[in-house]
Formats: C-alpha cells, sequence, structure tokens
C-alpha cells in the first residue's frame, strides 16, 4: 500500500510485451488468476493512473566516486522492484554522502569523502544480493527447468518452516540497519 487508496501492483511478463497489452481488466483478471481463488475474491479492482513495464535487471557502478563526483541512488545502482530497495538504497547512500560532506566542509576532513564509495557499496551489495534471491525464488524465468523450478518451490517451502529462514527475509526486505559515521 502507498497510501489508504493507492497500491503498486506487478505482474511478470515477457519484455516483449507492450502496457497496450495490459488494459485493466486484463491485468486485474490475471493478478486474481495468480493470486488464487480465495485471495483474489478479496481484491478490490480499480483503474490504473499508471503503467509500466519494468525489466528485472540489476546494476552497480563501482566505484561510487570519481575525483570530485559522487554517485548515489539509481545513478550508482539498480536492484529488480522485486526486493523493494531502490528508495531505501537512495535514501542511505544520501544519507551516508551528506554525513562525508558535512564532515568535510566543517571539520576539513576527507575521510568520510574518501570512504564513501566503499561503506555504500557494502551496502548496496548486500541489497544487490537480497533483490536478486528475491526474485529468484517469486518469478519463473523462460530458461527454467524442472529442476529449476523444485528448487525454488524448496526455497519457498524452507521459509514458510523456518522462523529463522523467516526472520532473515523480514530483515533483508525491511532493510539492513544504516552504518553512519
Amino acid at each position: 500500500m502507498r497510501s489508504a487508496t493507492r497500491s503498486r501492483y506487478y505482474i511478470q511478463c515477457s519484455l516483449n510485451d507492450r502496457v497496450e497489452d495490459w488494459p485493466d481488466e486484463r491485468f486485474w483478471d490475471e493478478a486474481c488468476l495468480r493470486l488464487g481463488r480465495d485471495v483474489a475474491t478479496k481484491v478490490t479492482r480499480g483503474p490504473s493512473f499508471e503503467k509500466s513495464i519494468a525489466p528485472l535487471r540489476s546494476f552497480v557502478s563501482e566505484p561510487m566516486r570519481w575525483g570530485r563526483l559522487f554517485l548515489a541512488g539509481d545513478a550508482a545502482h539498480i536492484v529488480p522492484p522485486t526486493g523493494a530497495k531502490g528508495l531505501n538504497l537512495a535514501a542511505s547512500d544520501v544519507i551516508m554522502l551528506s554525513q562525508a560532506l558535512r564532515e568535510f566542509y566543517r571539520d576539513h576532513s576527507s575521510a568520510g569523502i574518501d570512504s564513501y564509495s566503499e561503506r555504500a557499496l557494502s551496502r548496496v551489495w548486500k541489497a544487490e544480493r537480497f533483490s536478486w534471491w528475491f526474485t529468484s525464488i517469486t518469478h519463473r524465468f523462460p530458461n527454467m527447468d524442472g529442476f529449476d523450478r523444485r528448487i525454488q518451490m524448496a526455497e519457498l517451502d524452507y521459509i514458510r518452516g523456518s522462523i529463522t529462514a523467516q526472520r532473515s527475509l523480514a530483515e533483508n526486505y525491511v532493510g539492513l540497519p544504516l552504518e553512519t559515521i
């Protein structure tokens, strides 16, 4: 839920699809089919006000600093929407960079800006790992075979039955602690 009246929904589709291929009725029919009968009966359908096809891709720019140029957010890294890490990572980059710049200008110390890229990338790679893993267990891919699907189902079954796995998923989904200077 983005608010009491707004939500963001994703349906996996082919990258060859066009937004025009997905009118609201088709989207809701497909969402309800994938959610299953019990959940589908509770879905409130409504008109969309924005649609796009988002590729499930990842990217990391290393380092996140070139001389006096500092990268943050999507300029430095992209995660698939599955793990919901994009905004969290951008905010943590900005927090780390703002603290480093404040230290640079207030205290005339370059320690924070010199370590910014390494510190930010440590967090970025953990979020990339989680997003890759979460995408791998929640999406079907064209090249998946029976073995891959059984591994995927075993992973989901493990999460369902293990408090430790559930805690790890929750910790990573909500976001790892932000270490500041």
